[in-house]
């Protein structure tokens, strides 16, 4: 991988291949990551390391979202038992 350069077309779209199977799998298994880590070593492979933490953070931040509108907003303290 070279350094910072901008991944062309090609590897993006690896990338984002690698990305949508890891998260399916992920999905499909309630998010044990244990089940998916050869999908997740892919993923790391074909993305720059500043992608696969972004998507990391935007995977934690769309299951949050899902969770509030499925859920509706509790309040921290409320939040004892999970």
């Amino acid at each position: 991988a070279a350094g910072m350069a901008a991944p062309t077309m090609e590897e993006r779209k690896a990338c984002w291949g690698a990305r949508d199977e890891f998260w399916r799998c992920l999905d499909s298994h309630g998010d044990d990551a244990a089940k998916c880590e050869k999908l997740r070593r892919a993923f790391e492979s074909r993305c720059p390391q500043q992608w696969v933490k972004h998507f990391d953070k935007r995977r934690d931040f769309l299951k949050y979202k899902k969770k509030l509108e499925t859920e509706g907003y509790h309040p921290p303290e409320a939040a004892g038992k999970s």
